[in-house]
C-alpha cells in the first residue's frame, strides 16, 4: 500500500518565498512538530527554484546559500514526516521571457502578462509542454520526494490581482485548437458559443494529456512518489482548498470543506482528498488569517466527512505576523493523531445521492450548492456522485444502494451515464431533477421523455415579474399548511408532461404588481406546472422533474419555501429518512461506518455563522440523534473533550443517542 493511501494526512504547506531561501529549517521541523504534522509540503521550482538547479531555464531563488530542499527533506524525514515538493508552471522569471517569448502567454493583441517581473506560461507552449518535465525529473531523480504538487495547474488567465486577460493566443494555442477542432481560436467566451464549448473541450483534453506525460515520468521511477493538483486525471491525491476572497460575490459558502471532500471522497475510491484550509483571508492579504472558528470549521468538515487535515500559510511562522489560528489547528491536528485509527477508512451509509454537475461546460454550481445546503440543514445524510465519474461511482457503490438520486440542472450527461441512471430507475430508484438538466443534446431530451415523461418546448423563458406557483396539494406539500403561493424567480422553461405524470405546483401567472391599487389579476395556469411526479408501475420509486432552480432561489435568497418544496418531495419519495434528530439546523451531523460492528457519529456546531461572520458557537443542549437500520449498541466511545454521551432508547433495529451539550464538536464511535 502507497504511503498516502492510509489517509492519514496532517499536512502543512509551507508556501515560501524567494527571501526564504535560506529559512532556519530547524525552526521550521519544531514547529512542525508542536502542530502534530506529518506531511511537510514546501517549494521546490517552477516559478523559484529552491536548490540548487542545473536547468538553464529554471530561475535559482536570488541570494540562496544552501540547498534548502535537500535539508528540509532529510530532516523532515528524520522527524517522521513525508516530503511533497511543490511546483508551479504557470509562470517563469522574466528574465526567460526574455529569452524565449514563444513559450508564454500571449493576450488576444499578442501581449505578455508580466506581474511584477514573472510572467505568465502556457499549458500548449514548450516551457510548460516540455521544459517542466526537466525540471520535475531533476527533482525527483535527485531528492527523495514522497509527493509532488502542481500550483495553477491548466489554463490561468488571470493574474494575482484578479485581472481577466481572456484565452491564450500565442502560436501554440492557435496551432494546437485549429488541428484539434478546424477552427480558430474563438472571439468570445459564452457558452452558448458553439466555438467556445468546443474550445473548452480542448482545454480538457489538452490538460489531461499533459497529466498523463507527468504519470508516465514519475511511475518510471519506481518510486512511491504521489501526484497531486486540483485536477483529479491521474493523480493520486486531489487538492481542494476552502478559502475566502473579498470580491467573491455572496452568500459565505459555510459548507466549503464538507463540499470539497465529498464531492471527491464519494466518488472516487482510487484517490485521495487533501483539502487545503488557507490561512489568508485572499490572495491579496496574505498575512491575515480569517476568524479562528471559520477555521475550525473547516478543519472539522474535513476530518468528518472523510479526509485528513491540510492547513497552508505563505512564508514561515518565525515571521508570520498571524498566529491566532495556530492553536485551533493545532489543537485539531492533534485530536486526529491521538484518534487515527477511527480516521481514514469511512464507509458511507446514505441512502440519497447528489449528483455534482461537471464537465469541460459545466456552468453555475448555484443549484447544486443550493441543494447541497438543503440536504446538510435537514440532517439528510447522502453521498455527492460527481458528474466526470457518475458511472464508475454508481458501479462502486450499486445501483440500488440509494433510495433517491438527485439531479440538479445537469444539462449535459453522457449516453453512459444517462444509461446508469436509467438502470437504476428502472430497479427501484428515485430520481428527482432540477432545471434544465438532459436537455443539452438529442440522447438527454429522449431519455428525458422515457424516464421522467416530459419534453422541453422552450428552454429560454424567464419568469420576472410575480410569478408564483400554487401548493395546493397540502398531503404532499405538508411545509405549506399556511402558505398557497410560493414566490418564482427566474428561469421557469415552458414543459410538456405526458399522461403518465402528474402534475403537481401549478403556475401562477403574472399580474400587475404595481402601484398597490393595481395588485390584482392574477390566474392559474392549466398547462403550466413546477412539478411533474411519474410513478413507476407496480412500485412505489418515482421520476420527479422541476423545469425551474429551486436549489439556485435558496442559495441566492434563503427563502425556506424553496427548501421545502425539495425536503416535502423527498419526503414523498423516500419516506422515513435513516437519521432523526431534534438538533437545529445549525448543527451538521455526519454518520459513517467504519467496519461490521462499529460507527462514528459526529455534531459540528456551526450556530456561530451569521451569514458574514464567524462568532463563537452557542452551545445547544439536550440532543437527541435517532439512527435506524443499525440494531442496539454495545458501547459508546466519546473521542472529543466535554461529550457525555448516553443511550436513551433502543430497538431490535435502532438506536437513540442523547447528547446533554454540544460546545463546538463532538465524535461518539458507537459499537454494536
Amino acid at each position: 500500500m502507497a504511503w498516502w493511501e492510509h489517509n492519514n494526512l496532517r499536512l502543512i504547506q509551507n508556501n515560501l518565498r524567494e527571501t526564504d531561501a535560506n529559512l532556519d529549517v530547524d525552526l521550521l521541523i519544531e514547529e512542525l512538530n508542536k502542530l502534530s504534522t506529518n506531511v511537510l509540503m514546501m517549494n521546490a521550482g517552477g516559478i523559484v527554484a529552491f536548490y540548487p538547479t542545473e536547468l538553464e531555464y529554471h530561475y535559482r531563488a536570488a541570494g540562496q546559500t544552501k540547498d534548502l530542499l535537500k535539508e528540509a527533506i532529510t530532516k523532515a524525514h528524520a522527524n517522521g514526516m513525508k516530503f511533497i515538493a511543490r511546483f508551479d508552471f504557470s509562470k517563469a522569471h522574466e528574465t526567460i521571457f526574455a529569452k524565449h517569448p514563444e513559450w508564454f502567454y500571449r493576450t488576444r493583441k499578442g501581449k505578455e502578462v508580466n506581474y511584477h517581473g514573472i510572467v505568465h506560461t502556457c499549458i500548449n507552449g514548450y516551457y510548460q509542454r516540455e521544459y517542466s518535465l526537466q525540471m520535475i525529473d531533476e527533482v525527483i531523480s535527485n531528492y527523495d520526494v514522497d509527493g509532488i504538487f502542481f500550483n495553477m495547474f491548466g489554463y490561468q488567465t488571470r493574474d494575482y490581482s484578479g485581472h481577466h486577460y481572456g484565452i491564450c493566443f500565442c502560436d501554440s494555442c492557435k496551432a494546437a485548437f485549429l488541428e484539434y477542432s478546424g477552427s480558430e481560436l474563438p472571439l468570445t467566451e459564452q457558452l452558448n458559443d458553439a466555438v467556445f464549448r468546443t474550445y473548452k473541450q480542448f482545454q480538457d483534453a489538452t490538460t489531461k494529456t499533459m497529466l498523463d506525460r507527468i504519470h508516465t515520468l514519475v511511475r518510471s521511477k519506481g518510486k512511491d512518489i504521489a501526484i497531486s493538483t486540483y485536477n483529479e486525471h491521474k493523480v493520486d491525491i486531489v487538492r481542494k482548498e476552502s478559502n475566502t476572497d473579498k470580491e467573491r460575490p455572496q452568500p459565505v459558502w459555510l459548507y466549503s470543506a464538507s463540499e470539497n471532500v465529498k464531492s471527491l471522497e464519494d466518488s472516487w475510491d482510487d484517490r485521495l482528498i487533501s483539502n487545503c484550509c488557507i490561512n489568508a483571508i485572499d490572495l491579496i492579504h496574505r498575512f491575515t488569517g480569517v476568524s479562528k472558528y471559520e477555521m475550525g470549521i473547516r478543519l472539522n468538515e474535513s476530518l468528518a466527512s472523510g479526509s485528513g487535515l491540510d492547513f497552508c500559510i505563505i512564508g514561515v511562522f518565525e515571521d508570520y505576523p498571524d498566529n491566532e489560528n495556530l492553536t485551533t489547528v493545532a489543537d485539531i491536528f492533534k485530536y486526529h493523531k491521538d484518534n487515527e485509527a477511527y480516521y481514514g477508512k469511512f464507509l458511507s451509509m446514505a441512502d440519497v445521492a447528489l449528483i455534482k454537475p461537471g464537465g469541460p461546460a459545466a456552468g453555475s454550481s448555484k443549484e447544486y450548492h443550493g441543494i447541497f445546503k438543503m440536504l446538510k440543514e435537514q440532517h439528510i445524510q447522502f453521498d455527492v456522485l460527481h458528474q466526470n465519474n457518475l458511472v464508475r461511482a454508481l458501479a462502486n457503490h450499486g445501483l440500488t444502494r440509494y433510495k433517491a438520486i438527485l439531479i440538479p440542472n445537469t444539462a449535459s450527461l453522457s449516453e453512459e451515464g444517462l444509461q446508469v441512471l436509467e438502470d437504476a430507475y428502472a430497479q427501484g430508484v428515485s430520481l428527482i431533477s432540477t432545471g434544465l438538466s438532459f436537455t443539452d443534446n438529442e440522447a438527454g431530451q429522449s431519455f428525458l421523455q422515457r424516464v421522467f415523461d416530459v419534453k422541453i418546448n422552450n428552454s429560454s423563458v424567464l419568469s420576472r415579474e410575480a410569478a408564483y406557483l400554487k401548493t395546493e396539494d397540502k398531503a404532499l406539500f405538508r411545509s405549506f399548511a399556511e402558505r398557497d403561493w410560493v414566490f418564482l424567480d427566474g428561469a421557469f422553461p415552458e414543459v410538456t408532461f405526458g399522461t403518465q405524470t402528474i402534475k403537481k405546483l401549478p403556475y401562477v401567472i403574472p399580474s400587475t404588481f404595481g402601484p398597490p391599487e393595481r395588485a390584482s389579476g392574477h390566474r392559474i395556469s392549466d398547462h403550466r406546472f413546477g412539478a411533474g411526479i411519474r410513478s413507476a408501475a407496480g412500485s412505489s420509486h418515482k421520476a420527479i422533474y422541476l423545469p425551474w432552480l429551486p436549489g439556485e432561489l435558496y442559495y441566492q435568497h434563503g427563502f425556506a419555501d424553496h427548501k421545502h418544496i425539495i425536503l416535502d418531495l423527498l419526503e414523498h419519495t423516500i419516506g422515513q429518512p435513516q437519521l432523526l434528530t431534534n438538533a437545529p439546523q445549525n448543527v451538521e451531523i455526519f454518520l459513517n461506518k467504519l467496519d461490521e460492528y462499529t460507527y462514528i457519529l459526529h455534531l459540528l456546531n456551526v450556530s456561530g455563522f451569521n451569514g458574514v461572520t464567524y462568532f463563537e458557537p452557542l452551545p445547544v443542549y439536550d440532543l437527541k440523534v435517532t439512527i435506524n437500520g443499525i440494531g442496539s449498541a454495545t458501547e459508546l466511545i466519546a473521542l472529543t473533550n466535554r461529550t457525555e454521551a448516553a443511550l436513551s432508547a433502543e430497538s431490535s433495529n435502532s438506536l437513540t443517542i442523547e447528547l446533554q451539550k454540544l460546545s463546538d464538536f463532538a465524535a461518539i464511535v458507537i459499537k454494536v
